[in-house]
């Protein structure tokens, strides 16, 4: 079967490559062509355009990269229909994402989309278009089965893909040695994977670096951006700077600074304490707040439905609360509270397979 997969940022990359690994299992004569990183681009096919390219965070930021946006949308409508797959597989992203899914129901091309779209945060109607245009959809959040079922659509749960990632993952016992990593604590630092997420939230992270003068801090850098990009904010600070190394990192951190995104859950997995911090563009957040309907923007205290962790967002994202949250889960009582809720979000998340699942109900739908 020819496969066509469209991922847009960072962790859409990580999953669709396991994805494209278990389809590998489940369908001998797979071929793939996607949108996506470097990650799916090591497990085979043709890279057609990558995610660095496209991941835009926030309404303005779309709005002053519209033209860019529209060019990729074109690429990718015209690259489908020209090698029309048998499965079309689409990957979170949902502003680029349930265009393109529109496009390919008109053209009879049958959509999965994999990491179901997070309709129920805002504009909770967009479920009706998502029925017309969506054939299989595969949820990964526990509390998402329900919320699509009340507006009767039914759903696929897969279990969570990092998992599966998590569970793949060896600690290295040499990493502190090969990164020149001396202190015994260290505080690791998670400012995203997205130039504007990098721009706003790394110099709020570094801001409390001389408050917590016993610990390490250690920066989980992305693998788009360079050691001389990083340097910037850095400066003069005794900060390390880790690539492609965040799982080890988090499996030696005594509590994390994470932006608000996947990584916050991947942060409760690996049972590190974290504040949560997010800051986006005025108008932005503006027009989210008029929006949104939920009341956590974090993973891990959306899926437990309560806070778990603190999150502070633009004004309270400052030194001082910073500095007031971290103290809070370095020692006592609310580090040992937010451990604990940890426990039971694991056992909420299930077990790992999300990835083999979701090729077994593609491959399944598609030979009947």
């Amino acid at each position: 079967m020819k496969y066509y997969l469209v991922a847009g940022e960072a962790s859409g990359d990580l999953h669709g490559a396991n994805l494209m690994k278990a389809l590998k299992n489940e369908d001998p004569n797979a071929s793939f062509r996607y949108f996506g990183g470097d990650k799916m681009k090591a497990e085979g096919g043709e890279l057609v355009k990558h995610y660095a390219d496209m991941a835009f965070m926030g309404f303005t930021e779309v709005i002053l990269n519209l033209r860019t946006v529209l060019r990729n949308l074109k690429t990718c409508k015209a690259d489908i229909l020209s090698h029309r797959p048998d499965a079309l597989i689409l990957i979170d992203f949902p502003g680029f994402n349930l265009k393109i899914a529109e496009f390919a129901k008109q053209h009879n091309i049958k959509v999965c989309y994999y990491i179901s779209p997070k309709v129920w945060a805002w504009n909770q109607k967009r479920v009706l278009k998502i029925k017309k245009v969506v054939d299989q959809l595969f949820c990964i959040l526990p509390f998402e089965v329900d919320f699509y079922r009340s507006w009767g659509m039914e759903v696929n749960y897969v279990g969570n893909p990092l998992l599966d990632e998590i569970g793949e993952f060896t600690v290295d016992a040499n990493f502190r040695m090969k990164e020149g990593l001396t202190a015994q604590k260290i505080i690791a630092l998670l400012p995203g994977s997205r130039k504007q997420e990098i721009e706003r939230l790394l110099p709020d992270m570094l801001s409390v670096t001389e408050n917590f003068s016993d610990y390490q801090f250690v920066v989980a850098a992305a693998p788009t951006f360079t050691a001389d990009y990083y340097q910037q904010y850095i400066a003069d600070k005794k900060v390390k700077l880790v690539f492609g190394q965040t799982y080890n990192l988090l499996s030696h951190a005594d509590a994390a600074l994470v932006a608000s995104g996947t990584a916050t859950l991947e942060t409760a997995l690996f049972k590190v304490p974290q504040v949560v911090l997010y800051r986006g563009g005025a108008i932005t957040v503006g027009i989210a707040r008029l929006l949104i309907k939920i009341r956590f923007i974090s993973l891990v205290n959306l899926i437990m439905d309560k806070k778990v962790v603190a999150e502070l967002i633009q004004q309270d994202c400052n030194p001082e609360k910073i500095t007031t949250e971290l103290n809070l889960v370095l020692s006592g009582e609310s580090r040992g509270r937010q451990l604990g809720d940890y426990n039971d979000l694991a056992e909420k998340m299930g077990t790992a397979g999300a990835s083999e699942r979701t090729a077994k109900l593609i491959f399944t739908g598609l030979v009947g």
